[in-house]
């Protein structure tokens, strides 16, 4: 891959405006502060402007509007953040998990790997798995039997992938992901749990991520489904037959129990919990630290998640909240007086 591009071949990959000298090239990209000469940076948040003028960057990508008054070199986007993002595509370094098929691996004679795959040594495939082309799996993998991965995915070390599960193209699974372990499925028998055998699979839609630690459990019976276009942050778990629709985010430390089902373009902050066999609706914004107990029903911006205070304030409010109760009794008492 080029890592060294004029400023005319980044305007027209960025389908930018150009400002200054076309000719000068670029090869990496540093914030304002630290860049230097051959570099590129960019300005998404006015906040920062002050810094164009004295930044040693070669270019930096901004807004017209902040350019006003700026005589260096320039890419200029009504999104300066979205051109950032798709210059450090044109720009990374970031080596493959895998070089070629090493002989390392083991690989069952009835997978099926397709053209220009590369897998990593002391990686497991195991019967009837299908890798499709231009995948690369990086090494001390398990990929299950009957596991279909799609083209032109990239798996990273370390990553479980069990029976039956899909994966669609061009998806990023980092290291640590388990993928289509058993649900959390028991049913109380005479003060014990009696294992349900989980039926179903994990069906991961094209163009997701999946950060690294993050859980997918199998489902019960139907499959836990992840639509196109998700990005799920590290050290997420999703509980069985959860349906996550399309281009959702998902951030830390979040779990989602079984069975909900979420819409389209939801984003759900780190640190959340919902309850499962709930419901939540397209477009649906739940910040971070929140418990979501009942359905969504409306698009908008939920949050429960108290914020930091105190101590002090803290035990005060504490004990005012075990009163909620009683106050609540003699207001209603009160107000039949009244």
């Amino acid at each position: 891959m080029k890592h060294a591009f004029t400023l005319l071949e980044l305007a027209t990959k960025l389908d930018a405006r150009i400002l200054g000298d076309d000719t000068v090239i670029v090869t990496s990209i540093a914030t304002l502060k630290s860049a230097q000469p051959g570099q590129i940076s960019f300005l998404s948040n006015p906040k920062y402007k002050e810094q164009i003028h004295k930044s040693q960057a070669s270019a930096i990508i901004m807004r017209e509007a902040d350019a006003i008054g700026f005589d260096g070199n320039a890419l200029l986007l009504d999104n300066p953040y979205v051109g950032y993002a798709q210059l450090a595509n044109l720009l990374d370094t970031t080596p493959k998990s895998a070089q070629d098929i090493s002989p390392l691996a083991s690989i069952s004679p009835k997978a099926k790997i397709g053209i220009n795959v590369s897998i990593g040594p002391n990686t497991v495939i195991e019967d009837d798995a299908i890798i499709n082309d231009d995948s690369v799996i990086g090494p001390n993998c398990f990929i299950g039997k009957n596991v279909i991965i799609g083209k032109q995915c990239l798996v990273w070390a370390n990553v479980s992938i069990y029976h039956r599960v899909v994966i669609g193209d061009n998806c990023i699974i980092h290291s640590g992901v388990v993928l289509g372990a058993d649900g959390f499925g028991f049913a109380p028998n005479n003060g014990e749990w009696f294992k349900i055998p989980q039926l179903g699979a994990v069906n991961i839609g094209s163009n997701s991520e999946i950060g690294s630690g993050t859980t997918i459990d199998r489902g019960a019976l139907d499959d836990t489904v992840i639509g196109n276009g998700c990005i799920i942050d590290s050290q997420v778990h999703l509980g069985h037959n959860v349906i996550l629709g399309n281009h959702c985010a998902i951030a830390g430390n979040s779990c989602i129990a079984g069975s909900t089902v979420i819409g389209n373009n939801c984003i759900i902050g780190g640190a959340c919990g919902l309850n499962g066999h709930l419901t939540i609706c397209d477009d649906v914004t739940i910040t971070g630290m929140s418990m979501v107990i009942k359905n969504i029903t409306e698009a908008g911006v939920y949050s429960s998640g108290m914020p930091s205070q105190t101590n002090r304030e803290w035990r005060k409010n504490g004990a005012r909240y075990r009163q909620l109760d009683d106050m609540a009794k003699r207001l209603k008492a009160v107000e039949k007086r009244l």
